[in-house]
């Protein structure tokens, strides 16, 4: 996995149904424009459908680590917000920044200025971003550390296991935040983590 960019920091974590899609900006579009809106249509009735709600996970085939050129800026990011998505996730570009959709979260490889020939290549395929596998559908969870896909057999058990790390956890940071921590105390909260289940 190659770490992603947030540009957003401040914005809450995210979960959503995976939406794919492929992206290249280093050449022009080998569709004529007839095609080519053909294309980005189907893509919309992709993006708008079920389930929800979505996070657009999108792969630059180019090959540039960060990207070349930017399929997401103001336009997108409004465009996709609007139908419904919650945020993107690309190892490509974007831009925009300022003119960005409020409140729609971003992960990126990069911001650049340009957004070169970027055009779609396919959508609703299995994609890998920044090594990251994305299948169309998969739960995804993004904030300003990165992002995972997660087993839809596993979801309901993610409340569990997040109670549990907590209740470990606070034994050990309790203590270590109380005067007087040293490393006996800490060999005590260790000790009462063991307990803990």
């Amino acid at each position: 996995m190659r770490p992603l960019i947030c540009p957003f920091p401040n914005l809450p974590p995210i979960v959503g149904y995976a939406k794919t899609a492929s992206i290249r900006s280093t050449h022009i579009n080998e569709y004529d424009p007839k095609k080519a809106r053909e294309q980005r249509i189907a893509y919309y009735e992709y993006v708008a459908s079920q389930p929800v709600p979505g996070i657009m996970c999108i792969q630059d085939l180019d090959g540039h680590d960060t990207g070349f050129g930017a399929f997401w800026g103001e336009v997108m990011s409004a465009v996709h917000k609007g139908l419904g998505l919650l945020g993107v996730v690309t190892d490509g570009s974007i831009r925009d920044i300022v003119q960005w959709a409020p409140g729609f979260q971003a992960l990126c490889g990069s911001i650049m200025p340009s957004h070169a020939h970027v055009h779609l290549a396919d959508f609703g395929r299995q994609i890998r971003v920044a090594g990251m596998a994305v299948k169309s559908g998969d739960l995804v969870h993004a904030d300003r550390h990165g992002a995972v896909t997660i087993p839809t057999n596993l979801a309901a058990k993610i409340p569990a296991a997040c109670d549990l790390l907590t209740r470990k956890e606070a034994a050990i940071l309790d203590m270590a935040r109380a005067p007087g921590f040293d490393i006996e105390k800490l060999k005590i909260a260790l000790a009462k983590q063991d307990e803990i289940h």
